[in-house]
């Protein structure tokens, strides 16, 4: 399965999933601890990004508060799974400017090492990010708290999240 499609009806459901896809993550971590995902978050403003976000981050196991990395431009978050520390980076890069100015941030070296990438207006640093293992689109409906929600996996890892996801 490449693809998950999902329509919350309520910002509990929107949260219900982000949980439930950390969850996985989690998992996958658990068998593979040294292992690198990127995850793309997409959707106009307003879409939900930042709370499926914090939501996600926070079902690993992350006890403090979840900031939006909106004037930073990351935040990292240290997240253990079993006995072992997994380095999580949240971006976002809403305010950005151009392709150059990601590239001059220096955070290209985050998205080699083990852990995970998870950046909100990836479309702000052109083609200059790696491929992304799970691409999260979501659109915001009519009704205030109606979203759709697709998750769609680009790579076998991303295919075998999918998968966790399902069962």
């Amino acid at each position: 399965m490449n693809q998950l499609s999902k329509h919350c009806r309520q910002e509990s459901e929107t949260g219900d999933l982000a949980r439930a896809l950390g969850q996985a993550l989690a998992q996958y971590f658990k068998e593979l601890p040294s292992a690198h995902l990127n995850l793309a978050l997409s959707g106009e403003l307003g879409a939900g990004k930042t709370s499926f976000a914090r939501s996600l981050i926070q079902s690993m196991g992350h006890q403090g508060k979840v900031k939006s990395p909106s004037y930073a431009l990351c935040e990292p978050y240290l997240i253990s799974v079993e006995q072992h520390s997994i380095a999580l980076h949240h971006f976002d890069l809403f305010r950005m400017r151009s392709d150059l100015e990601w590239q001059e941030a220096g955070f290209a070296d985050l998205f080699a090492a083990s852990g995970i990438c998870l950046v909100e207006w990836p479309e702000k640093a052109g083609g200059t990010l790696p491929v992304f293992d799970l691409f999260i689109a979501l659109k915001a409906r009519q009704a205030e708290c109606e979203r759709d929600i697709d998750i769609t996996a680009h790579s076998p890892a991303g295919q075998s999240i999918v998968l966790k996801l399902e069962s």
